[in-house]
């Protein structure tokens, strides 16, 4: 049946508001644009498609209430034709493209909107993060060190997070032994708790491809479930790719290979106050994590993709941000990297790495700061139990007009 006969908009779409009254419908897995810009007349028109009704009958009921709907008939013509290019409609077309996109053993950037797709630039543009006047200067030779263990780092865009990208990424470039990078990022598309994917990433700067054998490992400890989400959970997400670019423009002459594995919410633990290792599968993937590291006979280092505060109209606060929230998030963002271990924010350096603090402030604010970081960084440092943290680098992002505020910092640790 041809998706036009009786016309249904397909899964992984999300309508979004924007400003000014218009709309955008974004598809998560770009398939063949990542969204459509709509009128508030033309989303009124979404509901019609919803598979029940032919699309001369849906025509039809346009035509009966076009005198209560401003605008040309051609209007409502012209959405059905930019749907159906989009592959925005369920049908033959959509499931083919669907299919190839689960065979494909490459999964292709999603965020070069956010870096750009010449390697050259790229290149220039990362440089200049730890050239510039508050980086932390270029990556100087490798010292490994067996001790060192994980990073904490931003999975908010260059522009605004690049200098905490870059402390944190030269100091992992010069400390770790490793070439294998367990990446475990904020998950922003599913809501399965965890989703690992087998596919290779690919960047304008190459292809970094997946372990699978300590892949094979993880889904045998774990058990099944890991890959029921795996492309509306991997295909748009930003965590784990903006992490690989700066892997693969440090690591141009050491080959390494990657374990992509993001999480979702632990908004449950949150309401029921219980420590997020009493949860079956979260404790099941700590414990999982913790085999996999004993059956592995090379270094890891383990990568957490997250972000702290994000504040403001745009997350579902009302009203633009004023100095007094924004200086009790930063005291709040402190004492919560205080339980990582401190370094250059406090004068204590070597402060104990504390999982279940960190989570404990978190619950105690009923997360009402939207702490994104906290499932990977929680997951990672519980299975872990570094010894040592030390933040590096810490920044608060402010839209100039009030309407968002997000928080990062980037951080090392070590056994």
């Amino acid at each position: 049946m041809s998706a036009l006969e009786r016309p249904r908009l397909r899964p992984y779409l999300t309508l979004e508001a924007e400003g000014g009254g218009g709309y955008v419908l974004w598809d998560q897995l770009r398939l063949a644009v990542s969204h459509l810009r709509l009128s508030k007349l033309e989303m009124s028109w979404l509901q019609l498609f919803n598979g029940q009704r032919t699309l001369p009958d849906i025509q039809a009921d346009v035509l009966r209430n076009i005198d209560s709907l401003p605008g040309p008939v051609e209007l409502f013509h012209r959405l059905v034709r930019k749907l159906e290019e989009a592959l925005f409609f369920d049908g033959p077309r959509f499931r083919t493209r669907l299919r190839e996109q689960a065979g494909n053993p490459i999964r292709p950037p999603a965020c070069t909107v956010c870096y750009g797709e010449d390697p050259v630039f790229l290149r220039r543009v990362l440089d200049r993060l730890f050239t510039a006047p508050a980086g932390p200067g270029r990556p100087g030779p490798r010292r490994p060190d067996p001790h060192f263990r994980a990073a904490l780092l931003p999975h908010i865009d260059y522009a605004r997070g690049g200098l905490t990208y870059a402390w944190a990424y030269k100091e992992l470039f010069e400390r770790t032994p490793a070439t294998l990078f367990v990446i475990i990022g904020t998950s922003h598309y599913s809501m399965h708790r965890f989703t690992l994917t087998r596919k290779h990433f690919q960047t304008p700067l190459g292809v970094a491809y997946t372990d699978s054998t300590y892949i094979d490992r993880l889904v045998a400890h774990y058990g099944d479930g890991l890959f029921d989400d795996e492309l509306p959970a991997h295909l748009p997400e930003h965590s784990i790719e903006l992490e690989v670019v700066f892997l693969q423009y440090l690591f141009a002459e050491a080959p390494f290979r990657i374990v992509p594995l993001v999480v979702s919410s632990f908004h449950d633990c949150i309401a029921t106050g219980c420590e997020p290792i009493e949860a079956a599968d979260i404790g099941r993937m700590i414990a999982a994590l913790r085999a996999v590291e004993r059956e592995t006979p090379e270094p890891i280092c383990y990568i957490i993709s997250g972000d702290l505060a994000h504040l403001g109209p745009k997350f579902g606060d009302s009203g633009p941000l004023e100095p007094t929230l924004l200086e009790h998030s930063r005291r709040q963002d402190f004492a919560l990297l205080h339980t990582l271990g401190g370094g250059a924010l406090t004068p204590r350096r070597t402060s104990p790495v504390d999982a279940a603090a960190f989570f404990r402030i978190i619950a105690r604010e009923g997360d009402t700061r939207r702490i994104c970081g906290l499932p990977p960084a929680y997951v990672v440092l519980e299975a872990l139990h570094p010894r040592r943290g030390e933040v590096l680098h810490y920044d608060q992002y402010v839209h100039p007009h009030g309407y968002e505020s997000v928080s990062f910092a980037g951080a090392v640790f070590y056994k």
